[in-house]
């Protein structure tokens, strides 16, 4: 063959063995100790290899211990660049330290140590989240079906002895995202509970007609400051910003009694309504009448004063006219009497010791008639 190198021992294209009959491996003599089957691989010949490739990576120039340091600096170089974060405008960023705690930071480009020594957590702080209870979607029933307990979370003892099924939903954000991460296991579920405690609180000291009617804003926000009180009390994290009552009913064995007791308040309700819009509207009429009537009285006491005043005032001019000049006086108010009487009366004119022959007769009511007549002609 052309890899024989003259001797007849049948060696391969390496050469022939050490031993006759027997050609050489690729490798060298043979198979070495320690790498028979079932054996471990020699460690020195791995580290061999990792090292002729990490020279093989280098130009010629670079062979040895100083290609190992540039390696090592590329390597640390690119660890150190990990650490550069970035936290979003409704974002919260949080510094760990070999999982502790150090400081919280604010929006922006930000350098922490990398990884496996540092780690940084960013959580959602202005986002509001929405947690649903009693009347929830068949997603949230299954992701909170570990929360339930063996009563129904809707239902709720009233200050008045009426079990209410409740619907609410709860709307809260993040905070304090270091104490949102590591002061309460499960975030979501511990305001569920302290908000399911709040409401019963509420409820506990509440009618079924406030929950119900006239006051349910006022309970929403007792609800939402008392369930802020609780998670603050737990160093939670979050702030409530609201809570809102989606439906209070009450149970469904009783709904239909209680619908019929609601149709008659709404009539009550209806027929107080019309009462007082009947009120408003007679009242200010039977006021401005009243008002009138007072009005004219006073127009008539005062016009019935002026009148007096003024028939004293004229007996009084009268009686001092009287007083400087009596005889005058007495025939000028004489004259104006019989002037005043005689002036309605018809009068006839009898003249005194008349002559035999003449009529003394004057008919004067006829002749002022006959005048009359000729005058209308």
């Amino acid at each position: 063959m052309p890899w024989n190198t003259g001797s007849g021992n049948g060696g391969g294209p390496w050469g022939g063995g050490d031993q006759p009959g027997k050609p050489n491996s690729p490798w060298g003599n043979g198979p070495r100790k320690g790498r028979g089957p079932g054996q471990q691989p020699d460690i020195e010949e791995l580290l061999r290899k990792g090292q002729d490739r990490v020279r093989g990576m280098f130009p010629r120039g670079l062979q040895g211990p100083r290609a190992i340091i540039l390696g090592l600096s590329v390597l640390v170089a690119f660890w150190a660049s990990s650490g550069f974060y970035k936290v979003q405008p409704d974002e919260q960023g949080v510094e760990l330290l070999f999982g502790k705690f150090v400081k919280s930071t604010e929006p922006g480009l930000h350098y922490w140590f990398p990884g496996p020594v540092g780690e940084v957590v960013t959580v959602a702080v202005t986002n509001i989240r929405q947690i649903n209870i009693g009347a929830q979607s068949e997603e949230a029933s299954r992701r909170y079906a570990s929360v339930r307990r063996e009563t129904d979370e809707r239902q709720m003892l009233t200050a008045d002895q009426n079990v209410v099924d409740a619907d609410y939903s709860v709307f809260w954000r993040v905070a304090r995202a270091e104490d949102y991460l590591f002061n309460i296991r499960n975030p979501e579920e511990t305001i569920r509970r302290a908000a399911e405690s709040a409401m019963r609180e509420v409820a506990g000291r509440s009618s079924l007609d406030q929950l119900m009617t006239d006051r349910k804003e006022a309970l929403q926000a007792e609800v939402t400051q008392r369930l802020q009180e609780l998670l603050d009390y737990y160093k939670a994290g979050v702030t409530i910003t609201g809570v809102k009552l989606l439906a209070v009913d009450p149970p469904k064995q009783v709904i239909e009694a209680f619908h019929d007791v609601n149709n008659a308040r709404q009539d009550l309700d209806r027929q107080r309504n019309e009462a007082l819009a009947y009120r408003n509207d007679i009242l200010p009429r039977a006021k401005g009448e009243a008002e009138k009537v007072q009005q004219d009285a006073l127009a008539y006491k005062e016009r019935q004063v002026k009148d007096a005043q003024g028939e004293a005032e004229r007996f009084l001019s009268v009686y001092q006219s009287y007083k400087a000049a009596e005889g005058v006086t007495k025939q000028r108010l004489y004259l104006e009497t019989m002037q005043e009487v005689l002036g309605r009366a018809n009068k006839v004119v009898i003249e005194r010791g008349a002559t035999s022959g003449v009529v003394p007769y004057l008919p004067l009511p006829e002749v002022q008639k006959r005048n009359q007549a000729k005058g209308g002609k």
